[in-house]
């Protein structure tokens, strides 16, 4: 079974309270013709969105932040309307996440250090770069 196809220009929200590592997946991103948002905290990353007229097509969230972490980013986005049928791809150091996912509603994970190469192939499936 396909998934959706991939709608062009969606933009991709990153919430990683890394800035080196939320600078370098944005600079990746944009090089490859996509749209990034950028956040270092989740729950001003949640209000921005559901503000939003156009809501982003995929999520990339860190597990590991001060604040707000992803389990309950992923908690708070799934009382949000606007924002809770957003794909969302986990971003963890830690190998044992992947068990986790469904735990999670997320749609993939990215092991950190993330592959540039397997971070494109996950983003495709979601969005298209703008043209």
């Amino acid at each position: 079974m396909a998934g959706p196809s991939p709608a062009p220009g969606g933009l991709i929200v990153i919430v990683e309270d890394d800035s080196d590592v939320r600078e370098a997946l944005e600079e990746v991103l944009n090089e490859e013709g996509y749209q990034t948002r950028g956040f270092a905290d989740g729950e001003e990353a949640l209000a921005v969105m559901a503000a939003m007229a156009v809501p982003p097509q995929l999520i990339l969230l860190d597990l590991m932040m001060p604040k707000m972490n992803g389990w309950q980013f992923r908690q708070a986005q799934q009382r949000v309307p606007e924002v809770q049928f957003i794909p969302t791809v986990i971003l963890s150091a830690d190998a044992n996440v992947s068990e986790n996912l469904q735990a999670l509603g997320a749609a993939g994970y990215l092991r950190k250090p993330i592959h540039i190469q397997t971070l494109l192939e996950l983003v495709e499936r979601f969005c298209a770069p703008s043209l």
